[in-house]
């Protein structure tokens, strides 16, 4: 809805966003980069270039980058003469440029030999060599013996007047210092990202390590053979590798080598996307150059991290604008703080979004990180409409000026116009005490016209129905019962069953389950909504009377009440409420209209409801309480219930896709529509998890198996899901203590027990896209079958999966001994993840036990305290 107050709130929250990016972009000023350095470190590879599987650049493409090179380094040093590149010095001489000749010693003592062997023949005719390294980190790799590189570079050192010298970090020269009598000089690397060493400390970090090592070899020569930054990769402790501390670095250091007269080579020329193999990402990122050739940063301007800042702010603000377009369509109802709160999350959302593409398309990409690109980029999109749609929930359930549709019952209706209900009651095996309950109350109703079908389908013991209908003649004329077997259709079968016995003058036709014990003013406060035809369907919640009996059934009741208290409440709104298979009411010319109960799908209350809607039809909720039924005994049974409905919500939507996103002709509202979707899409997402979960324990494998080359996830994409569970978690807190009006412990229980279930939503969601034909499952009632192993043991699946991401997490701490902020925050996520397979073994735990405990069942003082809590919260519903 376009509206003054919505734009304003949309452009403050546009120039907030811009302001952040102009803050976190602000240019810094360092010294400048001279005119001509004293050398860099060359590899000559270019893209699909690759030492390790011998594939090399040509000797035209080599001259070509030391003609770039020429007139802006004095010097060059290499680090092998194996073939092409022992043509290097040649090459070098012809552009002005002196050369450091490097031979690469490793653990392969007869290509060893042959390395070193080609270096002493170049080396007979010097020109424009003026140092030799042989070795490169050997000494720190433990390639060789210390011995045999002292073989080595003695044996140079009688063939040449060159100094000689080997590579290693200053540590390795301090921690053996016979290394010294070998050289002619200290050939050291100074890379301090390495050692997780602040940007803003790196520069007087080397100063103190080469003072360091003047004092402990006085009077030998020191050469900084490698010194740089990388422009991308992980963070290191406290370095962070990015192209604005790479340039801030090198052009820090070059100001303070000239002042302490340093001979170095700048790590390193181009950047070498082949070591990713060999040294993990953030090997492909120390060039001053790219791989293109292109320098990376300014090295006279202003340093800015990401120079057009301002074209990604421009983006994440068109994005947020149109998000926010469309959650402002039909906002009316909601208040300023909650349109900006809704502002603030699309423009934070949006913000991040980009952020995180920029961020990884920055990276050298392959075919590999391209796939692995794609899908993490569909799984933040979907998390970022999660994330809006539990916005958008939490706004409208909050920050509302009004309810635009009453959800109060009608109590002032004359007799006269109350249609006649018939009122069905499937039953299957059920206990028949319980079920004699349930029609006690149903006689009990404060009602001049209904009537009572009981179905019991497909029920093998007779002593099980046989009671249930003498009862029924007991109860007199207005209660009917059947037994049929057999009868095909599950639940959906029976209540159709009983929709061609109902009596003719029915009007309206009432579903409740065979365990509910109703309130006598049920149909008096709410058949009178159909009265006229502007409803055709009312519903009221579901509700429990057994939450009292244990631990695990007050931890139910407090996780069923999240959703009839708060999202029917929304989804009513826009005439979007879900049909739940008990305490109903159908407009009986509208429920044959559209076809009766669908046989097909094992949740045809919701179906059923669609359907209705699909054709014009109105329905509405009403929050109170008017029956009460008896939640699952066992934690078994509370997963199947929960499996039931989530596969049947994708049984569902494959079946109505084209309905709901307009593809087929529908009387459905954007505002169904959206509700519709916004409801199945946290489902969606837990199916979406459980493959994110299984991945992240793959990728975290690899880690340990390979803690060289693979790195942990870029801490933009942990940071994700750690920000959506803990929105989540907050919207949690504050909907259940101000809509629900729950209890700390309540709001707790709840949250337990809904991440209980996210393993069995993600197999159902899962399963129901690849499935169409399971059957139906019953939940059992008073079945008193709780044994303590069966029951326990049906949470193995989420105990393993627990173990396995706690291993990861260790397996990952103890494979990459320096800690790093990405790799803390993956730890994280891994335990993050682990937590609703934790929940779920404690509330199978909890449910084994079985006897009420003393928690919960202290007493009528307690139990009567949880209900005012609860009769409170109706009432500021009411309210």
């Amino acid at each position: 809805m376009l509206t003054r107050s919505n734009i304003l709130i949309g452009i403050s929250v546009a120039i907030l966003t811009i302001s952040l990016w102009a803050f976190m972009n602000r240019p810094e000023q360092e010294p400048r980069w001279p005119p001509r350095i004293q050398g860099f470190s060359f590899s000559p590879m270019r893209a699909g270039d690759d030492p390790v599987r011998s594939i090399y650049p040509s000797e035209e493409e080599i001259d070509a980058d030391l003609a770039l090179l020429s007139g802006t380094t004095h010097a060059i040093r290499t680090y092998t003469v194996d073939g092409v590149q022992g043509r290097i010095p040649e090459l070098a001489e012809r552009h002005d440029i002196n050369v450091a000749l490097g031979a690469w010693i490793d653990a392969r003592l007869d290509r060893n030999e042959e390395e070193i062997q080609r270096l002493l023949k170049i080396l007979a005719r010097p020109r424009n060599i003026v140092r030799v390294l042989v070795g490169n980190e050997a000494a720190l790799r433990n390639d060789v013996p210390l011995e045999q590189l002292f073989t080595y570079l003695d044996r140079v050192r009688r063939a040449t007047d060159i100094p000689v010298s080997t590579a290693e970090p200053w540590h390795v020269w301090v921690k053996n210092p016979e290394l010294a009598e070998h050289v002619d000089y200290l050939a050291v690397h100074m890379l301090p990202y390495w050692e997780g060493i602040h940007v803003d400390r790196a520069v007087d970090y080397v100063v103190e390590r080469i003072d360091e090592l003047k004092t402990l070899f006085p009077g030998k020569p020191i050469v900084i053979a490698e010194v740089g930054w990388p422009s991308n990769g992980r963070t290191r402790v406290a370095a962070v590798a990015s192209m604005s501390h790479e340039a801030t670095f090198l052009r820090r250091f070059l100001d303070r080598a000239e002042k302490e007269g340093y001979i170095y080579y700048v790590m390193e020329a181009f950047d070498q996307p082949w070591k990713r193999s060999t040294e993990g990402a953030v090997g492909a990122y120390w060039g001053v150059y790219d791989v293109e050739r292109r320098v990376k940063f300014p090295f006279v301007e202003p340093i800015v991290p990401i120079p057009r800042w301002y074209i990604l702010a421009g983006i994440s603000v068109l994005i947020a604008a149109i998000v926010l377009a469309v959650l402002f369509i039909d906002s009316r109802t909601l208040r300023k703080r909650g349109r900006s709160f809704l502002a603030l999350i699309a423009y934070a959302s949006a913000t991040a979004g980009v952020w995180i593409v920029y961020d990884y398309l920055h990276q050298y990409l392959t075919l590999t990180t391209i796939i692995v690109g794609i899908l993490l980029f569909c799984g933040m999109v979907g998390v970022i409409l999660v994330l809006l749609t539990e916005a958008h929930e939490w706004a409208e359930a909050i920050w509302i000026t009004g309810r635009r549709r009453s959800i109060e019952p009608v109590l002032d209706c004359p007799d006269a116009d109350l249609p006649f209900v018939s009122i069905h009651v499937p039953a299957y095996n059920e206990p028949p005490e319980m079920l004699k309950q349930t029609l006690d109350a149903l006689a009990a109703l404060d009602y001049p016209r209904f009537e009572v079908i009981v179905i019991d389908n497909n029920t093998k013991d007779p002593d099980i129905w046989r009671p249930v209908e003498a009862h029924c003649r007991e109860l007199g004329p207005r209660f009917r019962f059947f037994h049929e077997d057999p009868l095909a259709g599950f639940k959906a079968g029976a209540l159709n069953f009983a929709l061609r016995q109902t009596a003719p003058e029915a009007r309206v036709i009432g579903v409740i389950d065979s365990d509910y014990r109703v309130n006598p003013q049920w149909l008096r406060a709410l058949a009178p909504h159909f009265r006229g035809d502007a409803f055709a369907l009312v519903q009221a919640p579901q509700d429990y009377r057994d939450e009292h009996e244990s631990l695990f059934k007050f931890m139910c009741y407090a996780e069923y009440r999240g959703f009839f208290y708060i999202g029917m409440i929304t989804r009513n709104e826009r005439n979007a409420i879900i049909q739940h298979g008990t305490m109903t009411l159908v407009l009986k010319k509208v429920l044959e209209g559209v076809g009766g109960w669908s046989e097909w799908c094992i949740t045809e209350d919701a179906e059923l409801g669609l359907r209705i809607f699909e054709e014009g039809y109105q329905g509405t909720y009403i929050p109170q309480s008017f029956g009460k039924g008896v939640m699952p005994d066992s934690f078994q049974d509370y997963r199947k219930q929960r499996f039931r409905w989530a596969y049947g919500a994708v049984q569902i939507l494959r079946r109505h896709f084209r309905h709901i996103f307009g593809l087929r002709r529908s009387r459905l509202t954007w505002g169904q529509r959206y509700h519709f979707l916004a409801g199945w899409l946290p489902w969606i997402t837990d199916g979406l998890n459980l493959i994110f979960n299984l991945g992240a324990i793959a990728w975290s494998m690899a880690m340990i198996t390979n803690p060289r080359k693979i790195d942990s996830p870029l801490m933009e994409l942990s940071l994700l899901p750690l920000a959506f569970f803990a929105f989540k978690a907050a919207k949690m807190l504050y909907l259940y203590r101000t809509r629900v009006n729950a209890t700390l412990r309540q709001t707790a229980a709840a949250a337990l027990a809904g991440l209980a279930l996210s393993h069995t939503i993600a197999k159902a969601v899962i399963t129901g896209f690849f499935t169409s034909g399971l059957p139906f499952f019953r939940t059992p009632k008073w079945s008193r079958k709780n044994a303590f192993f069966q029951t326990l043991g049906s949470a193995w699946q989420e105990a393993c999966l627990a173990l396995v991401l706690w291993g990861s997490a260790v397996g990952v701490h103890l494979s990459k001994p320096v800690r790093d902020p990405d790799l803390n925050l993956w730890i994280v996520v891994l335990l993050v993840q682990s937590l609703p397979y934790c929940c779920a073994v404690v509330v199978a735990f909890i449910s084994s036990l079985g006897k009420p405990t003393a928690a919960v069942s202290s007493g009528k003082t307690e139990e009567k305290a949880r209900a005012a809590t609860f009769q409170q919260g109706d009432e500021t519903l009411k309210s």
